[in-house]
């Protein structure tokens, strides 16, 4: 069905990094979700007015609040795909996220009140009226809140659409609370135990957990998270993939929206290549990134000396000793000499470490690098600057 839908009403589907095509599926998923919540709510509306079951009669008007979250996706859909403009020059793809996290506040209100209404029930029962039509009408609704999630998901996933995940799961939160109520009505109708509030407290609180999740997973590309790891493995090793580049390093991904990235690195080339060949290099790897991945990358170019012995030596020894010394999470880059007297040499370089060491650690590992070298090269005047990684993969 999620097949069909999509190559009905989304021309150029495979185009998934094209902001019209991106634009058609978030149309589609939310016409979709809103149809669907109409269709349940004048079901159980009706249904639960001839029956008098107020539970079906409550879960309808749950399910037209849901129609809100489909027009947020739709509408978040929308004004992401507005191009770039003199205010916002990055374009719009941001305002997906800002489309998710207010789903995620929907969510999280749903189980807020559900925890008040279960706690209420726990605290002052009610009787539960059992009606074999509104456990039929119940279980048809989960049916159809379930295909919904399962086919926003396979849609988000497909475009990286966090407002279509986040939907996603507020349509697998509606089926747990859906169950709760039928599991509450047969426990009742077989054995007259009252468990609806009980059974309500701990569906509030996977949805509660669900909606903070969301929460989470949609802030961190709007306050700047770190860069994900396959993303970053990609990207590097497409750099290193051009015989001329000898490595890479400080990697920065700037995300404007789920098709929208910058980003920019320090490439290393040798020290001989010329300043015109260094630029054709340069300019090509960041046309060539463009193409392929859609991301706008600016580099840097890093000389390396790949002739003197003495800088060779001291890159080979800074390389092994940091290796000894660290515990395998930190990492070395433009090792340079820089001569201070007769016989004897300044050292410096980089020295990576992960944002979890305190500066008495960055100090301590930097005390015991120093000495280290000194013991195996007495020549040898350290000079550390430390620094950590943008990208999550080096660290």
């Amino acid at each position: 069905m999620t097949g069909f839908l999509v190559k009905k009403f989304v021309k150029n589907n495979d185009d998934i990094g094209s902001n019209a095509v991106r634009t058609s599926y978030g149309v589609l998923a939310g016409i979709t979700g809103i149809c669907v919540n109409c269709i349940l709510f004048v079901m159980k509306f009706i249904i639960g007015t001839i029956t008098g079951a107020v539970s079906v009669t409550a879960d309808a008007f749950n399910n037209l609040s849901d129609v809100a979250s489909s027009l947020i996706s739709l509408v978040g859909a929308k004004m992401a795909a507005r191009p770039a403009n003199a205010d916002h020059p990055f374009g719009h793809g941001r305002l997906e996220y800002v489309s998710a996290l207010a789903v995620a506040f929907l969510v999280l209100e749903v189980g807020f009140k559900l925890l008040k209404d279960s706690v209420s029930k726990i605290l002052n029962p009610e009787p539960i009226q059992f009606s074999v039509v509104s456990v039929v009408v119940l279980v048809l609704s989960i049916m159809l809140k379930l295909w919904l999630s399962v086919f926003n998901t396979k849609l988000g996933k497909r475009i990286n659409s966090q407002p279509m995940l986040a939907t996603a799961a507020d349509s697998r939160n509606d089926c747990l609370s859906t169950m709760a109520t039928i599991v509450s009505l047969l426990v009742f109708s077989f054995l007259s135990i009252n468990i609806d509030g009980i059974v309500g407290l701990l569906v509030s609180f996977l949805i509660l957990k669900c909606g903070v999740e969301i929460a989470k997973d949609t802030l961190d590309p709007l306050i700047g998270g770190n860069v994900d790891i396959e993303l970053s493995k990609t990207i590097k090793e497409f750099i290193l993939s051009y015989p001329e580049v000898l490595g890479c390093h400080d990697l920065i991904v700037h995300n404007y929206g789920p098709s929208k990235s910058f980003a920019s690195v320090h490439v290393e080339i040798s020290d001989t290549t010329g300043l015109e060949a260094s630029h054709i290099l340069m300019d090509g790897i960041e046309r060539d990134c463009l193409k392929k991945y859609g991301i706008q990358l600016v580099t840097h170019t890093d000389p390396i000396d790949v002739t003197n012995p003495k800088t060779i030596a001291a890159r080979e020894c800074v390389e092994k000793t940091v290796k000894d010394i660290g515990d395998g999470r930190v990492s070395t880059h433009d090792v340079r000499i820089v001569h201070a007297s007769e016989g004897k040499f300044n050292v410096v370089f980089d020295l990576i470490v992960p944002y979890s060491y305190t500066q008495e650690q960055n100090r301590n590992l930097t005390e015991k690098i120093q000495e280290k070298l000194r013991e195996i090269k007495p020549e040898y005047s350290v000079v550390i600057t430390i620094e950590h990684s943008f990208a999550e993969a080096d660290n």
